[in-house]
């Protein structure tokens, strides 16, 4: 016997309007100025800058365009007082003290850049190579990344010579043209993986006691150097703990990234512009939104007066009505968009003022110690707003505060019991977890149970298992790899 069911599901879709609006909201400042001149300069029904205050034409809600319903157009009426008014704007907007102009922004001037790549095929001008070790060599640096290494094996890279350069050679040669390239600086360049690159950069050092003992153990015990097994290392070479100590030191001064060392290599400056600003005044918190984030937008007059050409010519032709459909659609958007640009405004500055509020012990001393554990939910129900919309404010903004610039992100955080049985942000504890690790004996650091010990005698109880999440959070090591001589 069959048996039917029925299913019902329940589905939400968001408008198109309503997911650029989203996108809208999660633009930094930067970005969204970026995307407001795109706009402008897609849409001509939309200008910037104050508007000249002329009068209006005196359209109506009700006005036709059209003599007869023949010749009518299928588009809702349109009202340009509709698109030029501010009646919707947020009261906030009236405050001038909640928009900062950043007047006293200034552009840096960047110096001009040599890539880290080319600078290494400058320096491969001072070798004396013929056609076809040249072309090899320039291939070979075109195979480095941009931390220095080779990530491919020597027959990959003769085999693409063949076919992307017409060049037939052999492993040996490109092993004896990959050592050049590896003479050139910075120190270690060019090698194939960590071992390699070490070794290279200790080979450029003076010759000395420590420098042997530290190219002795990266070539022959490079798997009890990484793991830190220095009694079996003293054992092994029948040496000091002093001695070990000062081999040791001798590879920890070495770069394992020699390509992020290059100057010329550093990704653009990336000038945070923070889209809010907190001050302190007589006690007294003061939230700002950067006023770039609201721009002075209004709809094109020459639109207008397009529309009234029209709506005052007798005969109406095809092409008139045309181009009264393009205006109409121009004009559309352009409301659509200054629409959205008050909402986004608003949503960012509630949002953010809700924070403020919600920390507002945190930023007036800006102890970290004050800040409370605080959720996405927290500042949604707060705000009136879905929790996929304060994600957004919070994820891509920076706010300007007496203790620093801040991603808004960082200030939220889970909480967690004390033993007075007090919620407490997981970003405190996290505090402590570092000070604890920092001040510990690096010749017996803490294993994660050790941490959990130490952490539960200041009065926050914490599994051994979160103590390791935090750790890796925080980027920190095993207590193993944390081991020094």
């Amino acid at each position: 016997m069959l048996k039917h069911s029925l299913q019902f599901k329940l589905s939400q879709k968001l408008s198109p309007q309503q997911i650029q609006l989203m996108k809208l909201i999660q633009l930094p400042t930067q970005a969204f100025e970026q995307r407001l001149q795109e706009e402008l300069v897609e849409n001509p029904a939309l200008e910037s800058g104050k508007e000249e205050t002329e009068e209006l034409d005196d359209y109506n809600d009700n006005d036709d365009y059209d003599n007869d319903d023949n010749e009518r157009i299928d588009t809702e009426d349109i009202n340009i007082d509709e698109y030029l008014s501010n009646d919707e704007t947020p009261d906030y907007k009236y405050q001038s003290n909640n928009y900062s102009d950043d007047d006293e922004e200034k552009s840096m001037p960047h110096a001009a850049i040599v890539s880290f790549h080319q600078d290494l095929l400058n320096q491969l001008n001072t070798f004396i190579l013929d056609d076809e070790e040249r072309v090899i060599a320039e291939f070979l640096v075109g195979s480095i990344d941009d931390m220095g290494y080779i990530r491919r094996s020597v027959q990959d890279i003769v085999d693409d010579l063949a076919f992307t350069q017409g060049l037939y050679s052999d492993n040996e040669t490109v092993e004896r043209i990959l050592q050049i390239v590896q003479e050139l600086e910075p120190a270690g360049v060019g090698a194939r993986d960590l071992q390699e690159c070490l070794l290279l950069q200790l080979k450029h050092k003076t010759p000395s006691e420590a420098v042997e003992l530290a190219v002795d153990i990266i070539e022959n015990q490079f798997d009890a150097f990484t793991k830190k097994h220095y009694e079996k290392l003293i054992q092994k070479y029948d040496i000091s703990k002093e001695q070990l100590r000062k081999g040791i030191e001798e590879i920890e001064k070495l770069n394992p990234k020699p390509g992020g060392a290059f100057d010329g290599n550093l990704k653009p400056i990336e000038h945070v512009i923070p889209d809010f600003t907190i001050r302190i005044i007589e006690d007294e918190l003061e939230l700002l939104l950067n006023g770039r984030n609201a721009p002075e937008l209004h709809i094109s007059k020459d639109y207008q007066e397009m529309l009234k050409s029209y709506k005052d010519t007798s005969e109406k032709s095809n092409s008139q009505k045309d181009a009264v459909q393009f205006i109409k659609q121009k004009l559309d958007a352009a409301k659509w968009f200054i629409d959205a640009i008050k909402q986004r405004q608003e949503t960012l500055f509630v949002t953010m003022n809700a924070i403020l509020h919600y920390q507002m012990e945190y930023f007036l001393e800006g102890d970290e110690a004050k800040l409370k554990p605080m959720i996405l939910k927290d500042i949604a129900d707060l705000v009136g707003l879905d929790i996929s919309t304060v994600s957004r404010v919070a994820n891509s903004k920076y706010v300007d505060t007496p203790y620093g610039t801040k991603l808004i992100k960082e200030f939220f955080s889970e909480s967690m019991k004390n033993d007075q049985g007090e919620d407490v942000s997981t970003i405190e504890i996290k505090n402590i977890l570092q000070k604890i690790i920092k001040t510990e004996d690096k010749r017996k650091p803490f294993p994660d149970d050790k941490l959990a010990e130490e952490l539960k005698e200041k009065g926050y109880p914490i599994a051994r298992r979160t103590i390791a999440k935090y750790r890796e959070q925080l980027d920190i090591p095993v207590a193993r790899l944390r081991k020094k001589i």
